[in-house]
């Protein structure tokens, strides 16, 4: 299966939401890294193979705030 890149914003209240965020995106399944991006770090990149990006905006949703999908693509190592 290949690896994909799935960059996620998410408009951070404070730091224990971006610890809170990062914590989700690691325990989904299939994910095998998890990093912050951008001048704010409000942009979580996600590496891995046969993940549910869309099952993972809704939990972040759910769980953080407000979260858009900017990204989803083949990753080229």
């Amino acid at each position: 299966m290949l690896q994909q890149k799935i960059v996620i914003k998410i408009k951070f209240k404070c730091r224990k939401c971006r610890s809170k965020a990062m914590t989700i995106a690691a325990t989904t399944s299939g994910v095998i890294s998890v990093k912050l991006e951008g001048d704010e770090r409000d942009r979580v990149v996600v590496i891995g193979e046969g993940v549910d990006a869309v099952g993972m905006i809704v939990l972040l949703r759910k769980k953080v705030g407000h979260a858009t999908l900017e990204l989803v693509a083949e990753c080229k190592d």
